[in-house]
């Protein structure tokens, strides 16, 4: 079942807060996200970057990120069909938000026992 989608947030201070965090809460979401930031990947290409996200999670995760705008599903008519995901332009606009999370995580990383410099992309 997809997470219920909020029309209007509680405007407190720190709405828009809630509101950025509420489109990238999830486990794989920023991952999925950021592997994406490279170009357009296929379903096994994700789940290959993202070895301990089950399939059934990893299409919720995407199916959610599809409803919220955030990236562009395309499907073409071949047999077998071919499913390729891409960030749309809203998704496009992470890219800062994720490398400054990337930046902090390269700088704090040693608090969580992975080296400094560590990047997951390079171990896959």
């Amino acid at each position: 079942m997809a997470k219920p989608h909020h029309s209007r947030f509680d405007c407190t201070p720190g709405c828009s807060v809630e509101a950025a965090i509420g489109l990238i809460e999830g486990k794989w979401k920023s991952i999925i996200l950021w592997h994406l930031l490279s170009g357009t990947l296929r379903f096994n290409e994700i789940r290959r970057h993202v070895k301990n996200c089950t399939p059934r999670m990893l299409t919720n995760q995407l199916r959610e990120m599809e409803a919220d705008g955030l990236i562009i599903r395309t499907v073409y008519a071949e047999v077998p069909p071919r499913v390729e995901y891409s960030l749309s332009d809203l998704g496009r606009t992470m890219e800062p938000i994720l490398r400054a999370l990337k930046e902090w995580g390269d700088a704090h990383i040693g608090l969580y026992g992975k080296p400094v410099g560590y990047d997951p992309r390079e171990a896959a």
